[in-house]
């Protein structure tokens, strides 16, 4: 085995002919880190001068890939090595990947005809991320001291450098497999917990962002008849409160105490089922948490929220159709300069379309009245209307259609991440032409839109899902030199 394949490793790595093998040792490898930071931990509850906690490692994964095993198909979106080398990456959580790690490695294989090589990698597990149970220490456990002694998240080390295309190969080192390394997937399924309300295993691999908590009340409803027809397995709410299939869901029990973006999950055993993410209203929660659900490597993501109408032919309650966005949000202009263009996924466009057709039951020109297709503009300011000096003529020359605080954000991170999206936005107000969000006239406008807008957002997402999601993953998305892994 070429030594350079032990460069992150600390010891060599056992190749593997099968994926399921070798998934089984990268599960084997993380529960015994974990139970060796386990035990050191509950060592020192029980005696604060005890050694510290053991450290123990990530698994490590590697490729190499010569130069005649490349002959594959070029217009394959993911599971392919474009050029030759070492690619590796240390893993996490292989209870939540496991499927996922399974499906990318078998797709390198088969397509390369390579082992893959498994073994401890050189990256210690931080305690914050290891999560041992803590609940025999004393009340006077001194929790900080214990960190101080511990392995800590090592935050030069989590970044976006992979998915940025940013990163500097390095000397001697491997390319990287992963968008993302271990550690940087465990930092954001720590902070999905804390704004969601609901663990990161419950995130099923088709997500709905809105802004509006009505929606997700719409949602709850229908999960409730889902799961009285035995359509799903389960639903899950904020505070990780479960119902199984044809248990009955009492929505006052996900109104009390919400986290700041909570999330709902109507669930199928294959992981295929639908997340709903309440972000909130503002580009920095659309960042925030999308940041954080693309470690979960989602075949889709989908904004359905309100927005405000720019033309004069709209009325409340019309749907928009974002096929371009003006990117004035700026949370990603650091990340993703404002010269790259975010182009539309053709296969979500088609498949936002036929649903809105399906649920509202137009066609042809019935469907162009209510639904408009064109460039949806994100700003960070909520009080636009009120500098409209400022901001008409930049609307008008972008041939905006709507205004809204969110989309370009979720949109622009999926193409950061490689994760497909799509906006569908319904029209609440039209500031420029004299219909401002009043109170009453939204109530109105809420009873009779949000049902039949988060159905199409759901429908959507069941096209996709039975048009298999090998579709979805378009090259658009891919750069031309890519980590193996999806």
């Amino acid at each position: 085995m070429n030594a350079r394949l032990n460069l992150n490793a600390l010891g060599p790595l056992t190749a593997y002919e099968d994926a399921a093998a070798a998934v089984h040792e990268i599960r084997r490898i993380y529960d015994q880190s974990l139970a060796r930071i386990g035990a050191g931990f509950r060592a020192l509850v029980a005696d604060p001068q005890a050694p510290g906690p053991v450290e123990a490692p990530y698994p490590y994964v590697a490729f190499s890939v010569a130069q005649e095993q490349l002959n594959v198909d070029a217009r394959l979106s993911h599971g392919v090595f474009l050029e030759p080398g070492i690619y590796g990456t240390t893993l996490t959580r292989p209870d939540i990947f496991g499927s996922y790690y399974h499906e990318q490695i078998s797709r390198l294989m088969h397509h390369h005809g390579c082992a893959v090589h498994v073994g401890p990698s050189a990256t210690p597990i931080p305690l914050a991320f290891a999560a041992p149970d803590a609940s025999g220490a004393a009340a006077d456990f001194d929790y900080e001291a214990l960190l101080d002694r511990s392995t800590k998240p090592d935050l030069w080390a989590i970044n976006d450098a992979i998915a940025n295309s940013t990163n500097r190969p390095l000397v001697d080192a491997p390319n990287p497999l992963s968008l993302f390394t271990a550690e940087r997937v465990d930092y954001s399924i720590a902070r999905l917990h804390h704004y969601t309300g609901t663990a990161p295993g419950h995130f099923q691999s088709f997500v709905l962002f809105t802004n509006y908590q009505r929606y997700a009340d719409a949602f709850v409803v229908y999960a409730r008849a889902q799961l009285a027809a035995g359509e799903v397995s389960a639903f899950v709410g904020p505070g990780d409160i479960e119902i199984a299939a044809g248990g009955t869901i009492d929505p006052d029990a996900f109104s009390r105490n919400l986290p700041q973006m909570p999330a709902y999950h109507i669930k199928r055993p294959d992981g295929d089922g639908i997340t709903l993410v309440n972000i909130g209203v503002g580009p920095s929660n659309a960042k925030t948490i999308t940041d954080h659900i693309a470690v979960l490597r989602p075949h889709c993501w989908l904004m359905v929220g309100h927005c405000a109408g720019l033309r004069r032919g709209q009325v409340l309650g019309d749907y928009v159709l974002a096929h371009g966005y003006v990117r004035a949000d700026h949370v990603l202009d650091d990340d993703l300069p404002l010269w790259v263009p975010v182009p539309a996924i053709a296969e979500v466009q088609v498949a936002l379309a036929e649903a809105t057709s399906l649920v509202t039951g137009l066609r042809d020109h019935e469907l162009k009245t209510r639904l408009r297709t064109g460039t949806v503009a994100t700003t960070d300011n909520r009080n636009w209307e009120i500098q409209l000096d400022t901001y008409f003529a930049a609307f008008n020359r972008s041939r905006a259609i709507a205004v809204d605080m969110e989309s370009a954000t979720v949109a622009a991170n999926g193409f950061r991440f490689r994760v497909p999206y799509g906006t569908l936005l319904c029209v609440s107000d039209r500031p420029l032409h004299g219909q401002l969000k009043l109170r009453g006239m939204a109530n109105e406008f809420y009873r009779t839109s949000i049902d039949q807008h988060i159905m199409i957002g759901i429908e959507t997402m069941n096209i996709l899902r039975r048009q298999g999601v090998e579709r979805l993953h378009s090259r658009k998305l891919r750069g031309f030199v890519e980590p193996g892994f999806r």
